[in-house]
């Protein structure tokens, strides 16, 4: 779904999934063109249609003919935001590409902030959200727990990983963003090295309509932490956790079993009815369960690598202005 490599590069491109935003498309093209209009820089804006149901394709359509810039592309079903998000970025030519959301809590008139904070020699530049007006205990502290963590398990400072963003082209079209992990954008560029910055940016409340997460989602991005603290902390080498724990493992049997030995044959007391006996058995298979896990999960792991071309999604139309609608059936499911 990539631009033709002989399509000239443009300066910015604005990345916006959106699911079933009737009510806030037709504001969010409007205040995103005027802004990157007055920016005075060469721009794209791609937004992609994550298997919306109600009228945002019909809308993303009329706007094709009042916005040259804008790139329209529709999934073929709702596959989620993480999924969408990494078709659009995939789509973009951009140097620098803007990561947004379509229901105007990021304010278009912002991504000035972020392109001249980028330009200072940054990979990433996060708009964290001040003056967040949410639930307090549905979304911010949920959310600050989730930041304090990714902090602390990738050492990525950014308080607000989230929302907002500016990539250096580059970067964001590389990475492979596996589902739920378009909240980790900058603890991933981290952990490549990238240098990261962020500025407090205003959040607004939505334009209309309401939000598609709820308190659920929190269980969700636990998980994707976790994920994460295992690629950081073994350099996404599962054989280096789960061999290390069955070693230690092991370890605790080479004290255990020969202290057993020696009582057995020095005071002649039985080992096989002693708790100690049973719970360095009980290790030992743990030992032999943990690093067969390590190996087949380090198999698993180079094939997930060696077919790691299939993308997550099909793209089923591309509209823009300049062309006809073109059908793609060139993505693959994965």
């Amino acid at each position: 779904m990539k631009h033709d490599g002989n399509i000239q590069s443009i300066d910015i491109s604005v990345v916006a999934p959106v699911y079933n935003e009737e009510l806030c498309v037709e504001e969010f093209l409007r205040r995103t063109d005027a802004a990157m209009v007055a920016l005075g820089r060469s721009y794209e804006i791609v937004v992609v249609s994550d298997g919306s149901t109600d009228r945002t394709e019909e809308l993303l359509r009329a706007g094709a003919a009042k916005y040259p810039a804008l790139h329209s592309f529709f999934l073929s079903r709702n596959v989620g935001q993480c999924s969408a998000l990494y078709a659009g970025i995939q789509a973009t030519r951009g140097r620098i590409v803007i990561v947004t959301d379509g229901d105007l809590q990021h304010r278009p008139e912002d991504i000035h902030q972020l392109v001249e904070r980028l330009e200072e020699g940054f990979v990433l530049v996060s708009g964290s959200r001040a003056n967040r007006k949410e639930s307090k205990y549905l979304k911010l502290i949920p959310s600050k727990i989730a930041n304090f963590l990714l902090r602390s398990v990738t050492g990525c400072e950014i308080r607000d990983m989230g929302g907002f963003k500016a990539i250096e082209g580059e970067m964001a079209r590389s990475l492979r963003l596996r589902p739920g992990q378009h909240r980790l954008l900058p603890a991933l560029v981290h952990m490549r090295g990238g240098a990261t910055s962020e500025l407090w940016i205003e959040c607004q409340e939505r334009f209309a309509g309401k939000s598609h997460y709820g308190l659920a989602r929190s269980f969700d991005v636990f998980f994707d932490i976790l994920m994460l603290g295992f690629q950081s902390s073994f350099k996404a080498r599962p054989l280096y956790l789960f061999g290390r724990i069955g070693l230690l493992l092991l370890l605790v049997d080479c004290v255990v079993m020969p202290w057993l030995l020696y009582e057995k044959f020095a005071f002649a007391k039985d080992m096989g009815t002693r708790p100690p006996f049973l719970v360095a058995i009980m290790f030992f298979l743990a030992a032999l369960f943990f690093l067969a896990m390590g190996f087949v999960l380090e198999l698993l792991s180079d094939v997930n690598d060696t077919v790691g071309g299939a993308r997550p999604y099909i793209v089923r139309e591309h509209i823009h202005s300049r062309h006809h609608a073109l059908k793609h059936t060139d993505s693959p499911p994965c």
